[in-house]
């Protein structure tokens, strides 16, 4: 194997091109492929108006349900992509948690899909991070 790529995936469609990208670069590299989801702490879904915690409820089951369609495209689609690929689970900062994989896996590059919300543009998104980080390449998937 040539090396190690980590992709940021978390169901929305940048971050899903960013994992056919991802694919596609790691079979023509012969990579090992590592996806990352991040869940967000279930204290930072909390809204005071939601009083019942229908709102949490939902967004959890959210997330359930994409880190299962994840999980089964992963187990469904190995073998016809000729990608030794993994599905790595975390809780927390995507910024954070995708430093953490690619710190701990010793990864060549990282692969994420530009961020969609407009707040980004100001604050910075997690591509934007990971560019300033300076840790290793990044590509950002439109």
């Amino acid at each position: 194997m040539a090396g190690l790529i980590v992709v940021g995936v978390d169901g929305t469609d940048t971050s899903l091109r960013a994992a056919a990208y991802a694919v596609g670069l790691a079979r023509r590299q012969d990579a090992r492929l590592v996806g990352v989801y991040v869940r967000p702490f279930a204290s930072s879904m909390v809204s005071i108006a939601d009083t019942y915690g229908s709102a949490v409820a939902s967004e959890a089951e959210a997330q359930n349900e994409v880190e299962s369609q994840f999980r089964d495209t992963v187990v469904r689609e190995r073998p016809r992509l000729g990608v030794d690929f993994e599905l790595v689970v975390r809780h927390g900062d995507p910024f954070a948690e995708l430093c953490r994989v690619a710190c701990e896996r010793a990864a060549d590059a990282v692969i994420v899909g530009r961020s969609e919300q407009t707040l980004h543009r100001f604050a910075g998104s997690v591509a934007q991070r990971l560019t300033r980080c300076g840790r290793w390449p990044v590509t950002v998937v439109p």
